[in-house]
């Protein structure tokens, strides 16, 4: 009996995680979708997409000289 207890309680445990991971990601999904088309919500500015740090590649794109 007690295996099954365990078994159970495995099994509740996967059920309510994918549940949950189910539901933030439809949440996500609904949070992204709920503006129409063609219609800009305010965003905050992210630095990190604007880095020239060479780490990160190069500062200037590639130029091909013949």
């Amino acid at each position: 009996m007690n295996t099954l207890a365990d078994v159970f309680a495995r099994d509740l445990t996967c059920a309510l995680a994918a549940t949950l991971i189910t539901t933030v990601l439809g949440l996500s999904f609904l949070l992204s979708t709920n503006v129409p088309p063609g219609v800009h919500t305010p965003s905050a500015h992210l630095v990190g997409l604007d880095s020239q740090h060479a780490l990160f590649g190069q500062p200037e794109p590639a130029v091909l000289v013949d």
